[in-house]
């Protein structure tokens, strides 16, 4: 064989009759024997060895007695290694073989050596051999050229299922047609007939026929070769068998884990993250996987870590090869009900897999239903597995597989990719139970910030829709509102705060407060929002502050208001989409309002302008998630919202309806928040409005014609207070702010009285003292009045004061 043989010569046995050094020794220890391979080894030629004792060249002056010894074990039949002395003085290391001879002149032994080297060398070759023929996971058979086996180890024979005594006598067998395997024939054949070696890869099926990954299938590189003699004639084939099956199911089981990496925790929904398991369990490594959470995973509430002895477990997700699955006995959705002894609930409660290889009747976790026993023994079941899903330490559920088409039970291999698959997805598993609770935190909380039940006003009729995302993108920052305004009047807002979690939700109630409080101000749209911007500038500083960092703050926003009066609708927007209208006997209008900067950017004016509106007009405002749902086109979007508030005269929750089914995808990308208002208009026999001389004396004639009016609208009842409001507010303004001055009576859910005049100094409170001799008025109002306040026009102020009706004095 020759491992060191460079130019892969054939290395002949250096103990060889032709290669080694020969000595033929008498009865009296003298030499009458000396090769050529003697002389050559120690120099020596025959003429000069020749009758002389053989002690005195197996003599060596670094060591005499090992000499003098090793000469009488030539007597004796020896086999070691001596030290001889070469001619030329210096000593040499031999591997010698002496055996005694009989004739019948006498005993004799004939010695047989060569260098301590290659002795040793050829030792290491037959050890190479003898362990790669006996020893190695090689198969390895000798073929004659009749392809009957001369030589067999006993590898090949169990990995073949030869006949034993192939590979326990090593005897010739020659074996008849159909007796060698054909994978074994046919490549024999090929090698015999080509001259080459021949390598292939073969899958041996399992015994029923199917190869399937992780069954009793094999995979085995098979190689034959010619044998050919020095001559160059072929002798025969040698063919060897590799079984790595081993090898390429590790190989598989990684491709498996990478494949989960991949296929796992795709989204961060809890029920599609456990399918996803499922579907890469089945059927690579099982027939049938169940996977039970406890209900508080589901509902995404906290959970206890560690091990779990009680709770309600609940069938999230179930598997099989079988279309009607008749393994899963309970539904998918339904509690699952394990005994304390089952192993499922042992593993639970150890927080550590139960691998039972045989399905006893005594551990299953049906013991207390032989019937659904029986039911799963009928399909095959034999074997299962049950693994803890645990993430973080916290333990969340159950995953119980079953085997039936496989023939082979789970073993410890399963066992450990079970784990590291069912590890793996339990992470992502506990990642969308956290996801849920803070997106149902987040959407509680913003919800709780929305207005519960929207105000009744005699100005407008009001139908909304709110829909928050889905759980992936998280709860958004969409806001509306509705505010009663003085004189009658509304206020409809809808914003949206830029990005999305329980941050855009709080600063969403924050700007929905700023908006209340502004709009109690009575201030116009456009200064509404442009106070809006510093406070969303404030809350930008306060966080880079807190954060130390910056922090993007911003909302888009439409404030609107209509005044039922006057019919007019005065917008202002920032950066929202505008706001579309449906008139009755025209198209769907979008007005062009101008746009106005987004909230937060800062130093950027807003606008805003005023249409008049014909009563029963619906004025829809809405989010951009409304128009721009499902990636279309914005103008395609608008197409959409025009067409859904066609015929305004529709019932407002059926508008709504129609809006979210035409516009918006099942499961939306962003929150929607939608405003939809129908205009009503104050009849003018409810407004009563005078001119008031800046005079003194003026005052008499408003308290006359207020008590005049009030009796025509049958509310007498209240005249004193009435009379007693218009006597101090018109005082006042003529007191402190001269003409023109005008008094307006509003009979509506209220009775509203209004006093406005040229000046833009707005009155106080104060409680007056006992010397003072005015500065009672507004106290007074205060005390009578269920609400008043200022507000500023275009030329001036308007004081009000609200009164409730008396009953039966309602519209």
């Amino acid at each position: 064989m020759g491992l060191r043989n460079p130019d892969n010569k054939h290395q002949d046995d250096p103990f060889g009759i032709t290669s080694a050094a020969v000595a033929l020794v008498d009865g009296h220890g003298l030499i009458r024997y000396w090769s050529q391979r003697a002389e050559d080894l120690l120099g020596y030629p025959a003429a000069s060895v020749l009758g002389h004792p053989a002690a005195s060249v197996l003599m060596s002056e670094d060591s005499p007695a090992s000499a003098l010894s090793a000469a009488r074990r030539l007597s004796e039949g020896w086999e070691g290694v001596i030290t001889a002395r070469h001619r030329a003085g210096h000593p040499v290391e031999l591997a010698l073989r002496a055996c005694p001879l009989s004739a019948e002149q006498g005993s004799a032994w004939l010695a047989v050596a060569c260098d301590v080297s290659d002795a040793r060398r050829w030792e290491l070759d037959q050890a190479v051999v003898r362990g790669l023929l006996e020893e190695s996971p090689i198969g390895i058979a000798v073929l004659d050229s009749e392809l009957r086996f001369q030589w067999v180890n006993q590898a090949l024979v169990t990995m073949e299922g030869l006949p034993a005594h192939l590979g326990a006598d090593r005897a010739v067998a020659p074996t008849g047609p159909g007796q060698v395997p054909s994978a074994v024939d046919w490549q024999a054949r090929q090698a015999l007939v080509s001259g080459r070696v021949t390598p292939a890869v073969e899958h041996v099926p399992p015994p029923h026929g199917r190869f399937r990954r992780n069954a009793q299938g094999h995979l085995r590189l098979r190689s034959s070769f010619p044998l050919r003699d020095v001559g160059g004639r072929t002798l025969g084939v040698c063919h060897t068998a590799v079984d790595f099956t081993a090898q390429d199911r590790a190989r598989e089981r990684l491709a498996l884990l990478n494949e989960a990496a991949q296929r796992i925790g795709t989204t961060l929904d809890l029920d599609r993250t456990v399918q996803e398991l499922a579907e890469v369990l089945v059927p690579q490594l099982a027939e049938f996987v169940a996977i039970d959470l406890f209900q508080g995973v589901l509902a995404a509430r906290d959970l206890t870590p560690g091990p779990v002895t009680g709770g309600t477990l609940q069938r999230a997700v179930h598997r099989s090869i079988r279309e009607e699955a008749p393994e899963a006995i309970v539904p998918i959705g339904e509690p699952t009900q394990y005994p304390s002894m089952s192993p499922q609930r042992r593993c639970l409660a150890t927080g550590r897999p139960i691998l039972d290889p045989v399905l006893e009747p005594t551990t299953w976790w049906l013991a207390g239903d032989p019937q659904r026993l029986a039911k799963l023994v009928s399909v095959g079941v034999h074997t299962h597995l049950v693994v803890p899903l645990r993430a973080r330490g916290v333990t969340m559920g159950v995953v119980t597989l079953l085997r039936w088409e496989n023939p082979n039970p789970f073993d410890e291999d399963d066992l450990l990719l079970v784990e590291e698959l069912v590890a793996r997805a339990a992470v992502c598993v506990d990642n969308a139970r956290r996801f849920v609770r803070e997106h149902h935190a987040a959407l509680a909380l913003q919800t709780s910030l929305l207005p519960p039940v929207l105000p009744d006003h005699c100005a407008v009729e009001v139908a909304y829709r709110y829909l928050p995302t889905d759980a992936e993108a998280g709860v958004g920052g969409d806001w509306f509102d509705v505010i009663p305004l003085s004189g009658a009047r509304v206020a409809l807002v809808v914003g949206d705060v830029v990005g999305h979690g329980i941050h855009a939700a709080a600063s969403m109630g924050r700007l929905r407060a700023a908006v209340q409080t502004l709009a109690d101000l009575d201030l116009p749209p456009d200064e509404l929002l442009a106070r809006l911007d510093d406070l969303v500038l404030r809350l930008a500083d306060e966080a880079e502050a807190a954060t130390d960092g910056p922090v993007v703050i911003g909302a888009t926003c439409v404030y609107v208001v209509y005044d039922p009066i006057t019919r007019k609708l005065s917008v202002a927007r920032a950066g929202h989409p505008t706001p579309a209208i449906a008139h009755l006997s025209e198209p769907v209008e979008l007005p062009d309002i101008p746009a106005g900067p987004p909230l937060g950017l800062g130093g950027l004016p807003f606008e805003s302008a005023e249409i008049e509106l014909e009563e029963g007009s619906v004025v829809a405002l809405y989010t951009d998630g409304l128009i721009e749902a499902s990636d279309r086109d914005v103008d395609v979007g608008f197409e959409r919202l025009c067409f859904a508030l066609a015929h305004p005269d529709r019932p407002l929750e059926e508008i709504c309806d129609t809006m979210v089914r035409i516009l918006l995808p099942d499961h939306p990308h962003d929150d929607v928040a939608f405003l939809i208002a129908r205009t009503r208009a104050l009849a003018p026999d409810r407004v009563a409005s005078w001119e008031v001389p800046a005079d003194p004396r003026a005052v008499h004639e408003a308290r006359d014609k207020t008590a005049c009016q009030l009796a025509a609208w049958g509310l007498e009842g209240i005249a004193f207070t009435t009379e007693l409001i218009v006597s101090e507010l018109v005082t006042n303004a003529i007191t402190h702010a001269g003409g023109p001055i005008g008094l307006r009576l509003i009979h509506e859910r209220a009775l509203i009285c209004e006093v406005s005049d040229s000046s833009n100094t707005s009155p106080h409170l104060r409680r007056a003292h006992s010397t003072d001799e005015g500065g009672r008025g507004l106290f007074l109002v205060a005390q009578v009045a269920q609400r008043w306040g200022t507000r500023y026009t275009a030329t001036g102020k308007t004081i009000w004061a609200e009164q409730q009706l008396p009953s039966g004095g309602s519209r």
